[in-house]
């Protein structure tokens, strides 16, 4: 089996005194921070991912807010600010038709359906109703790709290929 781990958070601070964080979501699974479920956390000059057990979850504003067993104040969760939630690879859930992980698609090459290649998807943003994909360009400015079906025509993931069909404006 795999050892990847893969973000499913960020824990960017903690909360209260009695061992809560505070943490970014990096996942569309709600079930992902269900009481009893496993996380594996990477700090930012840790190597060996420490294993963790939710031990409450409720959210908070725009935060998820976690406690881990065994972690019951302010002092012992500390040192996870800043550090990634991941999950190991048989973590991961199936997904519908359609529907893609993160690391599926940062990596992929995008052409037109033309076959221009307009460069690789680096990152992809969530800021509402559909993801927007950053295409790394050389010598050029970042392209956005909203991930809609009039865009985006064909996703393959074997291949690392992205074909999309330009919208008016989109390659300005």
């Amino acid at each position: 089996m795999e050892n990847k781990l893969y973000n499913v958070g960020k824990i960017v601070n903690t909360h209260g005194i009695k061992g809560e964080v505070k943490v970014v979501r990096i996942t569309d699974f709600e079930e992902r921070f269900e009481k009893g479920n496993k996380l594996y956390f990477i700090g930012k000059d840790e190597k060996t991912p420490i294993p963790l057990t939710i031990a409450s979850h409720r959210q908070h504003k725009q935060f998820d807010l976690l406690q881990f067993e065994s972690y019951n104040s302010i002092e012992s969760v500390e040192k996870f600010k800043e550090g990634m939630l991941t999950i190991r690879q048989d973590q991961l859930g199936d997904l519908d038709e359609g529907d893609y992980y993160y690391h599926e698609i940062i990596g992929c090459v995008v052409y037109t359906t033309t076959d221009s290649e307009l460069g690789t998807v680096k990152e992809i943003l969530a800021p509402g109703a559909n993801d927007v994909w950053v295409v790394d360009r050389p010598n050029e400015k970042d392209l956005l790709i909203p991930y809609i079906p009039e865009v985006v025509k064909e996703v393959d993931i074997i291949e690392k290929k992205i074909t999309i069909e330009p919208m008016e404006g989109l390659l300005d």
